[in-house]
């Protein structure tokens, strides 16, 4: 049996930086940050236990050399070599600190920010999401699209990716991509530029700007979108790392747009995870003698994605229908729910997601993300005390 100290009291130092939790809530959350420094992201062996039994008697079990009905003897073998060399209080108290000096907010399942989208991935979801920025965010992604591309982008690409992002952000669809030089970095540009929301995965820790060229650009999708890693605060981004970042932009989108790829991009694994997910694909093509348009074409012609050729195709693989104003496909999307939560509000009055929910008739986890869209569209208001029609909403 592996020492290491799971109790409640050593749960709540260890946590201290980041806020204050109950009993069960501490064990449970600073057992998440644990295996967080124990597996590397998509780990099926520790997400099936962790799913099964919860993060801390999950681990309690693999301490204890245990047998656990969810994995092979083999398979719980194998992860305890994997995984008890990396066993350290110090290094989960360091990430813990440098996420709270870092404002980085470490986000779990039991959390109401979780975006449950990401769950598709099943065994391979992240154990946990460490988040800097607006977290709430994470919950105001129905409406949303992953544009990406290659890092050595063409003057076309970038101008393209920043045609798409700046008028899909501009109208309420939150752009996501992964924070690199290239088509990344100019939809994330165009995205903040439009006053939208923009989203970026990163491959190391989300208390470190990577890659170093973008410093200023991921501090400001921190200070006004999101920036979110499922890799501890401290860890350095790795080239498996990237590879499966691409599975959570594709699990955390509505659907994915390729705008410029060669044919072995690493676009392309982006593509093939939001199509092993069912999400809507689309591509961009570009001239046929263009390296960078390969992969896009490659995908149109072998994989179904759709082709785009502006916004209004991206809205379509969406289901939002067209439009110059994508806000008001956004809202033709979502008529018949997104009335349901308008009439259980009130100008005069706030009123909690919950409350309104239960007028609504409604689960509270979709009346929290229309609420989000209809909060873009103008229609409603957020306040310390809950939720308000806006007053030209109300008539």
């Amino acid at each position: 049996m592996t020492s290491f100290d799971l109790s409640a009291g050593a749960a709540r130092r260890a946590l201290a930086p980041t806020g204050a939790y109950d009993d069960d809530d501490a064990r449970e959350r600073y057992a998440t940050a644990v295996w967080c420094q124990l597996i590397e992201p998509g780990d099926s062996v520790a997400g099936r236990l962790i799913a099964a039994h919860g993060a801390a008697p999950a681990l309690e079990a693999v301490l204890r050399a245990g047998t656990l009905p969810d994995v092979t003897p083999r398979e719980l073998a194998e992860g305890r070599k994997r995984w008890l060399p990396r066993l350290s209080a110090r290094a989960v108290a360091d990430s813990l600190s440098m996420a709270a000096a870092r404002s980085v907010t470490l986000v779990t399942r039991s959390d109401p920010q979780w975006p449950s989208q990401v769950d598709d991935l099943d065994a391979h979801a992240p154990v946990c999401l460490w988040v800097r920025g607006d977290v709430t965010a994470l919950r105001r992604l129905e409406a949303s699209v992953a544009i990406v591309g290659a890092r050595a982008a063409s003057r076309y690409g970038d101008h393209v990716a920043m045609e798409l992002a700046s008028d899909l952000a501009g109208g309420g669809v939150a752009v996501v991509s992964g924070g690199a030089y290239g088509i990344d970095g100019a939809a994330h540009r165009a995205a903040l530029s439009s006053g939208g929301l923009t989203v970026a995965l990163l491959a190391g820790g989300a208390d470190r700007s990577y890659p170093v060229g973008h410093t200023q650009l991921i501090d400001d999708i921190a200070e006004r979108g999101v920036v979110v890693s499922e890799v501890a605060c401290g860890s350095a981004p790795t080239k498996w790392r990237f590879l499966q970042r691409n599975r959570l932009i594709a699990a955390l989108s509505a659907a994915t747009v390729v705008v410029e790829a060669g044919w072995r991009s690493g676009s392309l694994n982006t593509a093939g995870h939001a199509a092993a997910l069912s999400r809507p694909l689309g591509a961009v093509p570009g001239p046929i003698t263009s390296a960078t348009s390969a992969g896009t074409h490659r995908l149109i012609r072998e994989y179904g994605a759709q082709c785009i050729t502006g916004a209004d195709d991206v809205r379509e693989l969406l289901g939002l229908g067209s439009g110059s104003d994508a806000r008001a496909g956004v809202q033709a999307a979502y008529t018949g729910e997104s009335t349901r939560v308008m009439d259980a509000l009130s100008t005069r009055g706030w009123r909690e997601s919950g409350d309104i929910a239960r007028r609504a008739g409604m689960a509270a986890d979709t009346v929290e993300g229309l609420l989000g869209l209809l909060r873009l569209d103008g229609s409603v208001e957020a306040g310390t005390e809950g939720w308000r029609l806006a007053r030209r909403a109300g008539g």
